[in-house]
């Protein structure tokens, strides 16, 4: 890949990582509910596990997407519940501390790799760099797009995670958190909008 197209690829993994999203809301309003310590598992399972959905996409489901289009109506509706069902338990959060049921816990590691195969900007991302970047899906392509988006993803959106955790302080009031809690479930909710 020439120096003009690895620069753009950056950018556009850098632009697609670090804005809001599905991704980004929920690492946010993790940060902020249960420290970036329990926070790690998840960002590192959004990373490592979009990293590997570029290499799946690149060597063989894209041409799967292109073969079934119902795929993807099957793909929207999937996402569509599972993003509703996350904002309302973000939105049902309550303290880290309270001790009761509603406290909940982070997502763990394995379930923030299987959120990317039901997170519409995680597939919009990843069929859009393979096409731009590895249109005839060569591994030695597909494999530089996915290391290019393994280095630039995790800490574009790790930086939610740590935005989440400098507002624990100012969320220490029930009240504050509870509507903290309530706007990422309504932005989660609203990224769909713009994805879907």
């Amino acid at each position: 890949m020439e120096q003009t197209a690895l620069a753009a690829l950056s950018a556009f993994a850098l632009v697609s990582s670090i804005t809001p999203g599905p991704n980004n809301m929920m690492l946010m309003a993790s940060g902020a509910n249960f420290g970036l310590r329990r926070t790690v598992p998840h960002a590192l399972g959004v990373g490592i596990g979009f990293t590997l959905m570029i290499i799946l996409v690149g060597v063989g489901l894209m041409g799967l997407f292109d073969l079934f289009p119902a795929l993807n109506v099957a793909l929207k509706v999937v996402s569509v519940v599972y993003l509703l069902w996350l904002a309302w338990k973000i939105a049902k959060a309550g303290a880290p501390d309270t001790g009761g049921a509603a406290a909940g816990k982070p997502m763990s590691f394995v379930q923030a790799m299987l959120f990317q195969w039901v997170n519409p900007k995680a597939w919009s991302m990843a069929l859009t760099a393979i096409a731009l970047y590895a249109p005839d899906r060569n591994i030695a392509a597909v494999l530089l797009v996915a290391a290019i988006f393994g280095i630039i993803n995790l800490p574009s959106t790790s930086l939610w995670a740590v935005m989440g955790v400098s507002l624990r302080g100012w969320l220490s009031s029930p009240a504050r958190l509870k509507a903290f809690n309530w706007t990422m479930a309504a932005l989660l909710v609203g990224s769909l909008a713009l994805l879907i």
